[in-house]
């Protein structure tokens, strides 16, 4: 076993129940869990390795991304779909997509979770629904077991294509049985429910508009015979998400969700921008999540989310950064803070969202939305999932009077260190576990072929 001890702590943020804000913090960590949390003072025995951040350090939880298409990372700014709402974005990009190899899925994961980490990100989903030529999730798992961030697998899928009404090309549609076997393969191979898994496994039909109705209840029915198995899909995404609903199933898409039994505690859905105020109060009384991704949604102009609406009725919400080519960035600290700016001038109300409220979106309300008990904040028994920002960066200057509100009303889009299951992934603002510029250098030679 082996111990680390991280001291000096200036402001320890552990978001747990009473969220305190230690001065002059430290944590305590055996192997991958958190043993001790509180002053330097209090915790000052001997470990294996021991981070003193001297006082010029703020630490906090990992931040949690619920909403994600890594393989978008290689497909950024294309220009046809640049200035196109979701649908006509979609169209552009799908025959792009059908180039996607083995070698694209696992490298695009690898560059998307760097991205993910070094902005604070110690847990991600992903929902990859796309699955052209000899591409599987496995390529997407293997690349990040390698660069090592907590992961959630969705195993998407689209069986709905244009000859049946959908809006992706039959080409890249799969057959419905072959979607179900594939999900319960994956399921069984590297579902882990264990508490601080590093790997857990989700049934992701893609949308209303790119699945069938009984694709949703079999993957629903196939989720919940296993322990731990969630669900997610995109609902109510734009206004036109809306109207494919009402025309093709005579219902708005909260009541759609509902009738093909996609509610509940281990279900969350991506956007819910046009959300109705009758669907916010079923996902609260079920405990319904979602995942809000407002860049994406200010990118493809498809409005505001209601998020103050949806909070102030339980609904449990994460954020998502969305797909790296409707963001188009992976920045979790930067979505948050666009978080907190959308829902104060979407209201025109400056009091309607605090820093802190954002920072408990980000963390504990993404571990809710994953269904995770022992990531989000920062107390014994729980995952050592941690970062550390230096309050000596240009953008703190002058914001020492409030250094946690700070995290969101300042430009801050970097960490100074990222511990995953307690182990150190970025020393001083550099990845440990990959080398980054020859990362970035697979992933713009394998954009260009894919786009060429």
């Amino acid at each position: 076993m082996t111990t680390l001890l991280v001291k000096n702590i200036h402001t320890l943020v552990t978001m747990d129940a009473t969220r305190r804000e230690i001065r002059s913090g430290a944590i305590f960590v055996r192997d991958n869990v958190i043993e001790q949390v509180g002053t330097s003072q209090e915790i000052s025995q001997t470990a294996d390795e021991v981070l003193d951040l001297q006082g010029r350090y703020i630490v906090l939880p990992g931040l949690v991304n619920t909403h994600h298409h890594f393989c978008q990372t290689l497909t950024r700014v294309i220009p046809k779909s640049q200035n196109c709402d979701l649908f006509n974005w979609l169209i552009n990009l799908y025959p792009i997509w059908a180039n996607l190899t083995a070698e694209a899925i696992y490298i695009s994961a690898q560059m998307a979770a760097a991205e993910l980490i070094l902005s604070g990100c110690t847990t991600a989903s992903d929902h990859l629904y796309i699955y052209p030529n000899d591409c599987t999730l496995d390529d997407e798992i293997r690349g990040i077991q390698d660069i090592g961030i907590r992961f959630h697998a969705s195993r998407g899928s689209m069986s709905v294509g244009e000859s049946l009404g959908g809006l992706p090309p039959d080409s890249l549609v799969e057959k419905e049985p072959d979607i179900l076997k594939d999900s319960q393969r994956l399921i069984e191979q590297y579902h882990d429910n264990s508490r601080h898994a590093m790997l857990r496994i989700t049934l992701a039909p893609c949308s209303p508009f790119s699945v069938s109705q009984d694709l949703m209840r079999e993957s629903a029915a196939m989720a919940r015979s296993y322990q731990g198995v969630r669900l997610h899909t995109h609902l109510a995404e734009n206004k036109a998400d809306v109207t494919y609903s009402l025309e093709n199933f005579g219902m708005i898409p909260g009541d759609y969700a509902e009738s093909v039994g996609w509610l509940g505690e281990d279900v969350w859905h991506a956007h819910c921008v046009q959300l109705s105020d009758e669907s916010i109060l079923k996902f609260g009384k079920t405990g319904t999540g979602v995942a809000h991704c407002p860049c994406s949604n200010m990118r493809l102009a498809s409005g505001i989310a209601p998020l103050r609406k949806m909070l102030d009725n339980k609904v449990p919400v994460g954020l998502g950064v969305d797909g790296s080519a409707s963001n188009d960035a992976g920045n979790l600290l930067q979505e948050a803070r666009t978080a907190f700016l959308l829902a104060r001038v979407g209201s025109c109300d400056a009091s309607i969202m605090t820093a802190r409220e954002i920072l408990e979106v980000a963390t504990i309300g993404g571990a809710k939305v994953l269904g995770r008990d022992d990531i989000g904040y920062l107390a014994p028994g729980m995952s050592a999932d941690f970062i550390a920002i230096n309050i000596d960066r240009p953008q703190f200057a002058g914001a020492h009077h409030d250094l946690v509100a700070a995290l969101i009303f300042c430009q801050v889009n970097s960490v100074d260190y990222s511990f995953i299951n307690g182990k150190k992934v970025v020393d001083r603002g550099r990845l440990t576990t990959v080398e980054l510029e020859t990362l970035v250098e697979k992933t713009n030679r394998i954009a260009h072929q894919l786009v060429a």
